[in-house]
């Protein structure tokens, strides 16, 4: 590979890197409290609401439902709106917020459930209000497996923002695609596979040591 061909796949690592890294801190911030709301508004939790619970359920059901292609294309004009663009990097960070906030929403909402309800039903006879429960007692119990899921997210994104690259989203995806595959390139095409592969596996293992971490000190 040639050193041209090695600044366009540092550049399109970075774009990767940027694409992934923003678009898992916005989704997280709004999956966090989703799934906090789907959890505390089920039947017989702290803040039981069948309506909310239900009308939320069924919009991050659709949105985890359709797929990011299409999601993508559909939402073109929505990421005019906000970027002012639908193409490039900072275009591809809708699509993958949205992409990933129902999904971080429902990883939430399942590490929350697990939590033994005998230690909400303390807190609750202690007298600490929802949302002393939420931040004091659900979020802390559940965070090691938050740790997990937002790592599991952000494995999921590393994907889509490859698939972000098919449509000008560019990053790796767009420079397997235009040099890998358009101009048949095959060592672009494994060099960006290699790069996605090392990606993914450092953020996994970065996710387990921090989890693991955060669950002895919790032990």
């Amino acid at each position: 590979m040639n050193p041209q061909m090695l600044d366009l796949l540092l550049q399109s690592f970075w774009e990767t890197c940027y694409m992934v890294f923003v678009s898992t801190a916005i989704s997280t911030l709004i999956g966090i409290p989703l799934g906090v709301i789907l959890t505390v508004t089920r039947k017989n939790h702290i803040l039981p609401n069948p309506t909310i619970n239900q009308v939320l359920g069924v919009i991050v059901n659709a949105t985890r439902s359709t797929p990011f292609i299409i999601l993508m294309v559909a939402i073109i004009p929505l990421t005019r709106l906000i970027v002012g663009t639908s193409i490039g990097t900072t275009a591809a960070i809708v699509p993958l917020t949205i992409s990933a906030a129902p999904f971080i929403a429902r990883i939430i909402e399942g590490n929350l459930l697990e939590i033994n309800p005998g230690i909400i039903e303390a807190a609750q006879s202690m007298g600490a209000s929802p949302m002393q429960i939420i931040t004091k007692v659900l979020l802390p119990e559940a965070m090691h497996s938050i740790v997990l899921g937002v790592t599991l997210a952000i494995v999921s994104l590393i994907g889509y923002s490859a698939m972000a690259g098919t449509l000008g989203g560019g990053g790796l995806g767009d420079l397997a695609i235009r040099y890998g595959y358009q101009r048949f390139q095959p060592d672009v095409m494994i060099a960006t596979v290699i790069v996605l592969i090392i990606m993914v596996q450092a953020m996994q293992s970065l996710g387990d040591h921090v989890s693991k971490k955060l669950n002895k000190n919790k032990l």
